[in-house]
């Protein structure tokens, strides 16, 4: 039964793909063999195929497996990036693909990269053409991660083989037809995923409980699941969610969706298009969130890669052929778009870098299959390194980065000014180091790296602008606000911010407060460290010797661990066997009897005090904090974990000064006839170490064992 199953599955898979296909080869009926043809589509391309290929692309392994995964694990909160994103891509399409399209029609030209001045070929279009290959290298390099990972987890094939397998057809679907062969694909592939998508939705919905299901689902996991606004933003919710627009707002700045507008001949075009791309993205959109957030609620387990969220949600509540009608859309989705990134790269590179081969077909060909396999290399690359099989990760990486490389240079020429090749070059690399720094340094965490790609470029114009051309306005044909003006827009841009960020930090949601709902147990681990090694000290009577030192003296192993106590063992060495001294004849009669030395002692730490006495071997030692108590135990409720650990933090207990002090009693037994005896020292020996524990915080589930 099973083995049938597998049988349908694949099936159903080679069915589709192979008409997924069969589409794009049948653009060779149409295409011609010109360099033109093959990147722009001639110009001439139906708005409503420019737009359902432009969803399809800009989507992509991203939405069916990067976003699922980001879904996963924001829960509701993802509808900041969903609003966000949407709002910025909207704006793209009013505004800046209009002056896009007006000026590559004007120009001629097929790259985004050639837009970055007004000659192609200069050394700031050489500059954006590089980044655009590296930075679209990577995006397609995700694709071809987001189809092996599919393949790995419904047909359980190695990802290098799902990748190879997409390095063959992104090869084909080029030579075939072109960006012809891409958006004929795309848009076919469009129909099927709202299909397909629509359809796991739903079934999704109905095993989980409808959406009371689903909420209450989440909310049982991790009330923050359900929350609109994630917690502990280090940077605020305001730059946060801003960051998400520009995100939407960098469709601008991603050569592949751009060279659908550059397909389009009208500016009437331009908006049938917008229209068919809203409304399908959308829709699309919403399902895709819907099926993020089931699959939370189905995979709950810690050990579980949201990415194949949406592939595993498929194999538990679908049947063989749809699942592979899903795999199928997934797999021809990520190829499709990683062929629209492979021919940007080629755009890019013969009309910019090498525009002396950019009318000759062939070497435009072989520069396809370079940067194919170049982008193979980064994906295989990725699956051995930590992090680098991340599909959002390498999605966002390259998404924000030519957003801010390109994005504010198209707005300030948008705005009539004209940057020369060291102003507009400056920005770039400053756009670049912004989103490379911001990422090495990890803050991307916190906010996606298109605050700092942006922020970095818009500076470095203004700054290029007063110290280059003071005199002419960094707006272009538009003038700097000045005086109450300036006020107002700064009043209604802090005032607003502001609010919502003081909200915020006061009422905002803490990322651990589901845990005081949990039940843990504590696994101890502790030991010694010694601090003071066996000592030997000679004493007189009366004598004292004594010492201090101070927690900053601790061994290197201590100051890592959280030290409850000063434990020490002084011992009298020469108590029961004394170094007595006879003197007299009758000492060889009646020598008399040992009497017994004693040290005194008196212990100081930052917290406690000891004294005692001893004759022989004494261990003691003083508490610097109180064991921690709780008021249920073993099963501790009602604390975050962070909190346990911390009522295991002696870090301010230990911190002064410790003092040790030694006093020898001599003794000497009691002279007899003819026999004096003398005793002068005694000797002792200290040990003095520091007991260390610490805490492994354990949940517990009621299907635990406990013993």
């Amino acid at each position: 039964m099973h083995h049938a199953m597998d049988l349908v599955l694949i099936g159903s898979f080679i069915l589709f793909m192979t008409a997924f296909a069969g589409i794009g080869l049948a653009s060779m009926l149409v295409k011609e063999d010109t360099t033109d043809d093959y990147l722009v589509a001639g110009r001439g391309m139906h708005p409503a195929l420019a737009a359902l290929s432009a969803v399809s692309t800009w989507n992509s392994g991203y939405m069916f497996i990067g976003y699922i995964g980001f879904t996963f694990t924001m829960g509701y909160s993802i509808v900041w990036i969903a609003f966000g994103s949407m709002a910025g891509q909207i704006l793209a399409w009013i505004w800046l693909y209009k002056f896009i399209q007006q000026s590559a029609n004007e120009r001629g030209l097929r790259s985004l990269s050639s837009l970055v001045s007004e000659a192609t070929g200069s050394p700031e279009a050489k500059l954006a053409a590089v980044l655009s290959i590296l930075f679209l290298s990577v995006y397609a390099a995700a694709q071809l991660t987001s189809g092996g990972k599919a393949l790995y987890v419904m047909l359980g094939w190695s990802e290098v083989v799902g990748i190879l397998i997409g390095f063959v057809l992104v090869v084909a679907y080029c030579y075939a037809g072109g960006i012809r062969a891409s958006i004929w694909t795309d848009a076919a592939q469009s129909s099927v995923m709202i299909l397909g998508s629509s359809l796991l939705c739903w079934v999704a919905l109905e095993q989980i409980g409808g959406f009371s299901g689903l909420h209450s689902g989440l909310d049982g996991q991790n009330a923050n699941l359900t929350s609109i606004v994630p917690a502990d933003l280090g940077f605020g919710v305001t730059l946060w969610a801003f960051a998400f627009f520009l995100g939407g707002l960098s469709v601008a700045g991603q050569p592949q969706v751009v060279t659908r507008v550059m397909t389009l001949g009208t500016d009437r075009d331009r908006k049938t298009a917008m229209l068919w791309f809203f409304a399908w993205q959308t829709p699309f959109l919403l399902i895709m969130t819907i099926i993020g957030l089931s699959s939370r609620v189905v995979f709950s387990g810690a050990d579980f890669d949201p990415e194949l969220g949406l592939p595993m949600l498929a194999m538990e509540t679908l049947g063989p052929f749809w699942v592979g009608l899903i795999l199928a859309s997934i797999f021809a989705a990520t190829m499709s778009t990683a062929d629209s990134q492979v021919l940007a790269c080629t755009a890019a590179f013969t009309d910019d870098v090498m525009p002396e081969i950019s009318q000759d077909h062939k070497k435009t060909k072989m520069v396809t299959l370079v940067v194919a396999a170049f982008a193979t290399a980064i994906s295989i690359f990725g699956l051995y390194v930590p992090g680098g099989d991340s599909v959002f990760s390498l999605v966002v990486l390259a998404v924000y980065g030519l957003g801010s490389i390109f994005v504010p240079i198209l707005i300030i020429r948008w705005s009539g000014y004209e940057p020369d090749t060291t102003h507009t070059t400056a920005m770039m690399i400053a756009a670049l180091t912004g989103v490379i720094a911001w990422r090495l340094m990890g803050l991307n965490d916190e906010i996606f790296e298109s605050i700092p790609g942006m922020g970095a470029a818009f500076v470095t114009h203004f700054v290029m602008n007063q110290i280059r051309s003071s005199d002419v306005s960094p707006l272009g044909r538009f003038d700097l606000p000045e005086g109450q003006k300036l006020k107002v827009i700064a009043a209604s841009i802090i005032i607003p911010f502001s609010a919502i960020e003081v909200t915020y930090f006061l009422a905002g949601p803490d990322s651990y407060e589901y845990q005081r709902n949990n039940e843990y147990l504590i696994d101890f681990e502790e030991g010694m460290i010694t601090w003071v090694d066996n000592t030997t000290v000679e004493l007189s009577d009366g004598e004292v010797f004594s010492f201090s030192l101070t927690d900053q003296e601790f061994p290197e192993e201590a100051k890592e661990r959280n030290i409850f106590s000063v434990d020490y063992t002084v011992t009298v060495l020469d108590s029961f066997d004394d170094n007595e001294e006879t003197n007299g004849p009758g000492c060889v009669v009646d020598p008399g009897q040992d009497e017994a030395d004693s040290v005194s002692l008196f212990v100081s730490a930052p917290s406690n005090t000891s004294s005692l006495e001893t004759q022989s071997s004494v261990y003691d030692w003083i508490d610097l904090m109180a064991f921690p108590q709780f008021e249920t135990f073993p099963f501790i409720t009602g604390y975050t974990v962070a909190e346990i650990e911390m009522s295991f933090d002696t870090s301010d207990s230990v911190v002064g000064d410790y003092s040790f002090e030694f006093t020898g009693n001599v003794e000497s037994g009691d002279s007899t006839f003819q026999c004096d005896r003398q005793d002068s020292t005694v000797t002792i020996e200290y040990l003095i170490e520091l007991w260390w524990v610490e805490p492994n915080v354990l949940e517990w589930n009621d299907d635990d064992i406990f013993f």
